[in-house]
């Protein structure tokens, strides 16, 4: 029976050594909760590290069999993973490029290695109990290798990954040296999703440029498999939020926090420690707001949670530092012997006391100068039972792109985050109260609940398509039968197209010249049967290439027919008008102005703009751009603008492989067709083929063709097996 694996660099567990045994109490973050209806059911587990160095081998079966009962499953990590791997790799090197600052990478070579090992460890882990029709849910930077470990040892199985921070612009993930390795790693999974679609965007840039793998609609083609690039904002436990604001625990903490601190507007920022927060910056424009506003002073003040986190890096400790100097100084200007600016508190906070703070706020300040999502902002939105408070959102969380009814700011703006303050220090209750409704009305929506379901739904429909387009895939079988049938035939005849099909792509076209082995199996298979190389080529191209071969050809999508036993020349079987190429030679060449690398292939029926050489994405962007140009140009002339591998043709309508390929038939009584190509071009010639014909299209993708095949050495490994 099928199982789902939850997996994350921590379990969501906290591990401690009490009185001669372990204790383990479970995690009540925002992740283990959604996931909980997943892990906690049937044989489902979640692996991952539980936080502790533990070396006693009896000590770890005994964790072993406590973590049991909780549905989870350790991976031991040493003292020299955590700091290499963990602290390191993962917190010096993705963390900060992740992020934008780059001024803190650390390119260790010892780091990376470190991390391939402790990504293996984990693989090693869920292989021990993982199956092909197992469900892997990965999460986040510390295990990117991990989806494509896994692939490499369970082909079938069904493979998914979560991003839960930034994913950076392909200008920054190009400075790390390991950039190729760690991309390959995400895209062994079915399903990638990431918080925002500026994220989703970024890695789909980054897998082009760098890897080579176009995408349409979010969908990539990566060694014959669809993929799937999505974005799923994370949402909240809303309820639990919701009905803590309400609670009589929570309202008593209320009641005591208010005695304490009089009658003030209040302004609660919750952070971790970590320079992707902003926080010195935030205190900085409370510093300059009381400086400007005098009349403030006794009347506001700001409530700062910082949550410990990594303060034995250095870079950490140096943060930790400025935020206390910034925070006394200002304490130290400003208080009175009744009132203090700052509340500051270097910890974190029983729930319900988390709670009560966020249901007593006026203003929650969230202005992290990136972030993935930030769950804080939702969460001060959920407790504002009575709709009363105003969030004010750095424009670089994730979240602000679904609650835009918060105050919006730049975080790098000071002035303008102060303004804001002063805008919600000022707001109409009844405004407040359209905004906050209106937020809340998003998040109890789309909570942790239905962050998962979403996910796991999505995961789903991917597995089906990817089930759709291998069924057409051509197994052994159905190699066997082609084979059978072609050598049972007294009359066969294959359509063979050439770029993509016999040979693979070219940076230059005239590079891809037919190889001795390729001539020889033409040769080969002309003496059996009959060949028709079937090709967007020139005419004078194809006839060079061929040359001396016992084939008949089709140049230019049609345009020319060439037969082996007719004497004279090349026969122009489509006579159209071509006057048509001066306006849109015009177009092109404005296109190839504007694009290094590009360049015009002139037919004597079509016109091809190539772009093999183009910097990746520029180059789609530009394809894109003419594609739509040509479109509206198309109208005028009728004529037909068709997208190729790395190329966009504009050319005829009525002139179409398929056309050709009929008048090459016609008149005769074939008992085998076999015809294969690889691009939308090769679209006609599949539809016109009889219903007793093989057709087969290279590469997965969808076809009316009956069947894919990898790969043109897949190709002409099918093409021998006739022979052979």
């Amino acid at each position: 029976m099928s199982k789902t694996i939850i997996v994350s660099n921590r379990l969501p567990v906290s591990l401690q050594h009490k009185n001669g045994k372990f204790e383990f109490k479970p995690s009540a973050g925002g992740l283990a909760t959604g996931l909980g209806s997943i892990y906690k059911e049937g044989e489902n587990i979640w692996i991952g590290w539980p936080g502790n160095d533990v070396e006693d081998e009896s000590q770890r079966q005994e964790i072993v069999e406590e973590l049991k009962k909780l549905k989870m499953a350790p991976v031991f990590l040493t003292k020299k993973d955590v700091e290499l791997y963990y602290e390191g790799f993962s917190n010096e090197t993705i963390w900060p490029a992740f992020h934008y600052f780059t001024q803190y990478i650390n390119y260790e070579d010892e780091y990376w290695d470190a991390y391939c090992r402790v990504n293996q460890k984990f693989c090693d882990a869920i292989l021990a109990s993982a199956q092909d029709e197992d469900t892997i849910w990965v999460h986040d930077y510390q295990l990117l290798l991990l989806p494509m470990m896994l692939r490499n040892k369970l082909p079938k199985a069904t493979i998914a990954f979560f991003q839960h921070i930034p994913f950076p612009s392909y200008e920054i993930i190009r400075m790390l040296p390991w950039r190729r390795e760690l991309l390959e790693g995400m895209v062994g999974s079915d399903l990638i999703g990431f918080h925002t679609y500026d994220d989703m965007r970024h890695f789909l840039s980054a897998v082009g440029r760098i890897l080579g793998h176009s995408n349409e609609s979010g969908f990539i083609q990566a060694d014959n498999r669809l993929i799937n690039v999505d974005a799923f904002p994370m949402g909240i436990d809303y309820d639990k939020f919701a009905n803590a604001a309400v609670n009589k625990k929570t309202l008593n903490h209320v009641k005591k926090f208010k005695e304490m601190l009089g009658d003030q507007k209040l302004l609660i920022t919750i952070d971790r420690l970590d320079y992707s927060k902003g926080i010195p910056q935030r205190v900085k424009v409370f510093d300059q707001l009381l400086e400007d506003h005098p009349e403030y002073h006794g009347k506001v003040s700001m409530i700062m949670v910082v949550v410990p986190s990594r303060d034995r890096v250095k870079s950490y400790q140096a943060l930790k530092e400025e935020i206390d100097t910034l925070v006394g100084n200002i304490n130290s200007k400003y208080s009175t012997l009744n009132w203090v600016p700052v509340h500051y508190f270097y910890r974190s906070f029983p729930f319900n006391e988390l709670s009560a703070f966020y249901t007593m706020s006026d203003i929650a300040l969230v202005t992290p100068l990136r972030d993935g999502m930030n769950l804080v902002c939702k969460e001060f939105v959920a407790s504002k039972s009575h709709k009363q408070g105003v969030l004010i959102l750095s424009e670089m969380a994730g979240a602000s792109k679904e609650l835009v009814d918060a105050i919006l700011v730049n975080p790098n703006d000071q002035a303008g985050v102060k303004n804001a303050i002063v805008e919600a220090l000022s707001m109409e209750e009844e405004e407040q109260e359209l905004r906050i409704g209106s937020m809340q009305s998003s998040l109890k929506k789309y909570d942790i609940f239905q962050w998962v379901k979403v996910f796991m739904d999505r995961l789903k429909h991917v597995k089906e398509r990817q089930t759709d387009l291998e069924s057409k895939a051509m197994d052994s079988n159905i190699r066997e039968q082609v084979v059978h049938d072609f050598k049972q035939a007294a009359k066969p005849i294959l359509f063979l197209d050439y770029d993509g099909t016999l040979v693979g792509f070219k940076s230059r076209p005239q590079d891809a010249y037919p190889d001795e082995e390729l001539k020889t199996l033409v040769k080969d298979l002309s003496g059996r049967c009959q060949v028709v190389i079937i090709s967007g080529r020139d005419k004078e191209t194809l006839g060079k290439w061929f040359k001396g071969q016992q084939v008949d050809m089709i140049a230019e999508h049609g345009v020319w027919l060439k037969k082996k036993d007719q004497k004279e020349d090349w026969i122009l079987y489509a006579d159209v008008d071509d006057s048509w190429k001066e306006d849109i030679r015009t177009v092109m060449e404005y296109y190839v102005l504007r694009t290094p690398g590009a360049f015009i292939e002139e037919k004597h029926h079509s016109l091809v703009w190539h772009y093999r050489k183009v910097e990746s994405g520029l180059g789609d962007l530009r394809m894109r751009e003419l594609f739509s140009h040509l479109k509206y140009m198309a109208r005028g002339h009728n004529l037909q603008v068709l997208e190729g591998n790395m190329v966009l043709e504009i050319k005829r309508p009525d002139i179409n492989k398929g056309r050709a390929a009929l008048s090459m038939m016609r008149g005769e009584d074939y008992d085998f067709i076999l015809a294969l190509g690889d691009d939308w071009t090769d679209e006609d010639t599949f539809k016109a083929m009889p219903k007793n014909a093989y057709t087969v299209r290279v590469g997965y993708t969808y076809t009316q063709a009956n069947y894919n095949i990898k790969n043109p050495k897949e190709v002409r490994t099918l093409l021998k097996s006739l022979i052979h």
